[in-house]
């Protein structure tokens, strides 16, 4: 049988007041879980965060330093993963991705995703967006559904593609203020087919006026693919154990609701922030509970948590 990571008790507390912190959503969601999940999971959500802020901290940086941040990054993860960190947070990571045989390679590719990040913030393609989106929030998915017990091992790219979902949303509310960073995640193929190639050299300006309609046009197509990857993170819930189902329906609807709030502001990137007020998320999270209450029957009997053996590649995760 796995062995189950106990946290300890400084670094949990730690993680749970940063995933307080840094997303409402998910600590909302999170509050459906056990303590020992809830724990686990705010340990992998806050080295996630503190791999994200040392990358984000460097200004502008150039090749040498963003690789001696990455490099920085990876020696930690070995000695997580080593269980030779004295560093109360990376043990604790340490401790859960052991219990819970979190593949290497899904921090690894978190890593590679914010250097993609840091890099270069334009894509030519879906393609590529795909990419950055698998690597930022798909393998987020993937450590989750490790932590979880995802039963069915072919849910496990139900639970990328729900990543990839929920990072393609974020995309389509922070189109303005990447703007203002200089920064655009729309792909320049759904840019053009939409009337809106050659912006490069306006970002960090005010918006163009002839720009608005096209990227609107553009939010609202990429808001289309999020669906689809919606739709298929749904047939991954299933084959979770009832009190994470209940988290991951929770934590879907609410970013799924940022998207429909886009949609009522007609894809106008200028018309504010997308914000689900807390009313509302309650609301949402009452709906997940709802839903999970039909198959609660069925889950009560069902057999236990599972830890996945299988570790996904980008490759084997098809796009929709």
């Amino acid at each position: 049988m796995t062995s189950v990571a106990v946290v300890p008790h400084a670094p949990a507390q730690l993680a749970r007041a940063t995933i307080a912190h840094h997303s409402k959503s998910f600590a909302l969601a999170s509050r459906l879980l056990g303590r020992r999940l809830r724990d686990q999971t705010a340990v992998v959500y806050t080295w996630c965060r503190r791999a994200d802020d040392a990358v984000d901290e460097l200004v502008d940086p150039d090749g040498a330093r963003l690789d001696e941040a990455l490099a920085r990054l990876a020696g930690e993860l070995d000695g997580a993963y080593a269980g030779t960190s004295a560093d109360p947070v990376l043990a604790a990571f340490g401790e859960v991705a052991h219990a819970r045989r979190i593949p290497r390679h899904y921090p690894d590719e978190l890593l590679a995703g914010m250097a993609m990040d840091a890099r270069d913030t334009r894509y030519a393609s879906v393609d590529e967006l795909r990419l950055y989106a698998w690597r930022v929030a798909g393998v987020v998915g993937l450590m989750m559904s490790h932590v979880f017990g995802v039963k069915d091992e072919a849910a496990l790219v139900h639970a990328a593609h729900l990543g990839i979902a929920m990072q393609l949303t974020n995309i389509c509310r922070d189109v303005a203020e990447d703007w203002e960073r200089g920064r655009l995640y729309l792909p320049d193929e759904l840019l053009a087919r939409h009337g809106a190639a050659g912006l490069v050299g306006d970002l960090g300006g005010p918006l163009p006026t002839r720009a608005r309609a096209p990227i609107a046009n553009t939010v609202r197509e990429l808001l289309a693919i999020a669906d689809r990857y919606y739709r298929s993170g749904d047939r991954g819930v299933p084959s979770l154990p009832w009190r994470a189902a209940g988290a991951v329906m929770a934590a879907r609807r609410v970013y799924a609701a940022i998207g429909e709030r886009i949609r009522r502001a007609d894809c106008d990137v200028t018309a504010g922030r997308a914000v689900v007020t807390t009313s509302a998320k309650l609301g949402l999270v009452a709906g997940a509970l709802g839903r999970l209450a039909v198959s609660t029957p069925v889950r009560l009997v069902s057999s236990g948590a599972h830890v996945p053996t299988l570790t996904l590649r980008f490759e084997d995760v098809p796009a929709l």
